[in-house]
């Protein structure tokens, strides 16, 4: 293991100037037709490094289905050690080549892609007699980063424990989120998912391991959460776990006027002994309520929500959720129905569900499932994903949902639209977010087809155009652009902090490349 340990700020200053000038100035060979002999030809990799075309199709694309980058070779690891070799290999070799870690494949823009490199399949180390282990007196668990979070959740449930923060799809890799933030509807009280890790393992593009937490490399631990990939694969994470409930109390309440549902969303994400979850999301005037989120709602009462879209062609679901058990029943009962009370949505319109802990978490799966069936999974998705300030909330929902949107008319798939506590962050993360100390996470989810997916890029591209014409100061969170100008917009003041960490853990720029952010 690695120990980083480092000198006075103004020492290290001085330090990073040099490494930038003489990087610049020594030339530095990146491969870009084909991979070394030595790889191909390495003892440790025989029988793991593949070049079959199967194996490279599948690693050229993702989630998105919008990019197509191939890789030279896809890497199946059987242990953490193999993929230290292979980065080391690269740092050592005299014409350097890309490596990018791939979890489950949900990227929607090439992220997890390394053009003329090697992708390493994270999850071809997922062994299900080891992976994880559970702390029950230390409250946490230690996880490869290649296992899925519904896994994760299946095997802490064994032993009455669950995570407290999640993504709205728990089929993704615990390596995956933590390298971007890790969010949904829990963040507002959790934090997201990055702010609920002890600690980590962690390959630099030195090809060097070291374990990292806040007290032990903690340059390193931040650097790596939410860091895109660009400072090291984490292949180990100890993970924040608390008692598992047993049920959730799900209730949806619909809005036609928005200051209202921002306002109701506030108050309730700003109280102590408030929900667990909340999410709000946009209905448009875009005929019936065809996605995942229509399961939602008894059939019985589709038309007489359409109608109220066609009415007011944009209105709102706030979605809130309590936790309990057999313990507290009663009582999520009386503070359900006082939260309800509360709330100034439209009468009439309020839904409740009973369901499982597990079934809530995993609520997605049955629409993912829903959607294979009807061949709409495997498409493009053209998503966008922005942190909105709370001050600018409202002229983004005039300008976007209630003008772009609504003129355009081809959105489809879940908008969400919900508040997050800018408190439950830390910015010595990598992620960026706003300044302000309420601000929401805006997602336009969206499924297309292979032959108008670009329309949807356009609007997206007017979306961010109207943002930044607007000054609103709106960050995108997944984000991509198509240069490191757009990079270092994104990153603003802390530019020169990510790209310090970048020299410091991957000098010769090996990892992951598919972000586009050292070309």
């Amino acid at each position: 293991m690695v120990s980083y340990n480092f000198p006075s700020q103004i020492h290290l200053l001085m330090i990073t100037i040099l490494v930038i000038i003489t990087t610049l100035l020594t030339p530095i060979t990146t491969n870009t037709s084909s991979l070394p002999w030595n790889i191909l030809s390495n003892d440790n990799f025989a029988g793991k490094l593949t070049t079959a075309s199967s194996s490279v199709e599948s690693a050229a694309t993702d989630f998105g289905h919008i990019t197509k980058i191939f890789p030279s070779a896809v890497l199946n690891p059987s242990s953490v050690q193999d993929i230290t070799d292979l980065i080391k290999l690269s740092f050592d070799s005299q014409s350097s080549f890309p490596l990018a870690a791939r979890g489950h494949g949900h990227s929607h823009r090439g992220q997890a892609a390394a053009k003329d490199g090697v992708v390493v399949n994270m999850r071809s180390m997922v062994n299900r007699d080891r992976g994880i282990k559970v702390s029950r007196t230390g409250l946490y668990a230690d996880v490869d980063s290649a296992w899925l979070w519904i896994e994760v959740l299946n095997k802490t449930l064994e032993l009455g424990l669950t995570p407290v923060s999640w993504t709205d799809y728990l089929y993704l890799t615990v390596g995956g989120t933590l390298s971007n933030g890790g969010i949904s509807g829990q963040t507002f009280r959790y934090g997201p998912q990055i702010s609920n890790v002890l600690e980590m393992d962690v390959i630099t593009g030195k090809g060097e391991i070291a374990t990292c937490s806040k007290d032990m490399n903690s340059d390193l631990f931040y650097a790596a959460l939410g860091g895109l990939g660009q400072f090291g694969i984490i292949t180990r994470a100890r993970i924040k776990l608390e008692l598992a409930p047993k049920k959730a109390k799900w209730l949806r309440f619909l809005y036609t006027d928005f200051s209202e549902f921002t306002r109701d969303q506030e108050r309730l994400i700003s109280e102590t002994n408030g929900p667990h979850f909340l999410e709000g999301s946009v209905m448009l005037d875009h005929g019936p309520p065809d996605n995942w989120r229509s399961t939602y709602y008894p059939p019985s009462e589709h038309m007489r929500i359409v109608s109220m879209v066609k009415q007011h062609r944009v209105i709102y679901c706030l979605e809130v959720v309590k936790y309990y058990d057999e313990t507290s029943q009663h009582s999520v009962n009386e503070e359900m129905e006082e939260l309800s009370d509360s709330l100034n949505y439209e009468r009439g319109f309020v839904y409740e569900k009973d369901v499982t802990y597990m079934d809530f978490l995993n609520r997605v799966r049955t629409g993912e499932l829903k959607l294979k069936s009807k061949g709409k999974w495997d498409v493009p998705h053209p998503w966008l994903n922005l942190f909105v300030p709370k001050s600018q909330i409202s002229r983004f929902e005039y300008g976007v949902f209630k003008g772009i949107i609504l003129r355009n008319n081809i959105t489809t798939g879940p908008l969400l639209v919900y508040p997050m506590n800018r408190n439950k962050w830390n910015d010595r993360m990598s992620t960026v977010i706003p300044e302000e100390d309420v601000f929401y996470a805006v997602g336009f989810l969206r499924s297309a087809s292979f032959d108008n997916w670009d329309d949807y890029e356009k609007e997206n591209m007017e979306v961010l155009k109207f943002c930044e014409d607007a000054n609103m100061r709106v960050i995108q969170y997944l984000p991509y652009y198509a240069s490191q100008e757009g990079w270092v917009g994104h990153f603003g003041p802390r530019w020169n902090i990510f790209l310090e960490r970048k020299y410091r853990y991957d000098p010769r720029m090996i990892l992951s490349p598919g972000q586009n952010i050292f070309p």
